[in-house]
């Protein structure tokens, strides 16, 4: 696997100055187009920090309609989170459903353990029940979260992801503003130690989630 080592600050910085659009923009197409922000090294499928991230204190709504306390209630498990929204034409289920397929390869004891974690960054629209039919599509055991705005984008930028209001582009579309990696969270410590680009292949979390549910790096 590609990787390389950076520190967690200037991973932020890089990931909040830098928004690219995602989706081509086909106005034949009437789903909304997401605008994202890859990050300095978006080509690359893994990034191991040198300093992680501290997950994100987010209390939000899961697709029970109950709280959902994200640092509690995924202490000591594997964790993934990522930002994303449902009416997202492209990076955001493919990402979702490339992780749903290297979960498939753990052993059940582990894919029981590994939280994954789709917080959504258009909760106008994405409220629990849809979320909720969204995700059971791609895997029932997925968490899904919605709720407050401000909280959900305070938590992104945490990491070093940016999120924007979702807003009608020059063409009447609407548009998400969001970055797109994924953060793995160790079970040992719950900081987040490794970034996933967008180019990130079901056969790179494959080769990865063992070592990841075990709170050692790729």
């Amino acid at each position: 696997m590609r990787k390389k080592t950076f520190a967690a600050a200037a991973l932020l910085a890089a990931a909040t100055l830098t928004l690219s659009a995602c989706g081509n923009g086909n106005d034949a197409d009437e789903s909304p187009v997401a605008v994202v922000s890859g990050g300095s090294d978006s080509n690359k499928p893994a990034t191991v920090l040198d300093q992680p991230f501290d997950k994100p204190a987010l209390v939000l709504t899961d697709t029970h309609g109950k709280k959902y306390d994200l640092r509690k209630e995924t202490k000591g498990h594997p964790t993934l989170v990522y930002f994303g929204y449902t009416h997202c034409p492209d990076i955001c289920p493919a990402t979702m459903s490339n992780i749903a397929v290297a979960k498939k390869s753990l052993p059940k004891a582990e894919r029981d353990d590994l939280k994954v974690v789709f917080v959504t960054t258009d909760p106008g629209r994405d409220t629990p029940a849809e979320l909720g039919k969204w995700l059971k599509g791609i895997d029932p055991e997925f968490i899904g979260l919605t709720g407050d705005f401000a909280k959900v984008q305070a938590g992104a930028r945490s990491l070093g992801i940016a999120v924007e209001p979702t807003k009608k582009d020059e063409n009447g579309k609407l548009v998400s503003m969001h970055g797109t990696q994924v953060v793995a969270f160790s079970p040992k410590t719950d900081a987040g130690y490794v970034l996933y680009g967008e180019s990130a292949t079901a056969d790179d979390y494959a080769k990865d989630l063992p070592k990841l549910v075990e709170g050692a790096n790729p």
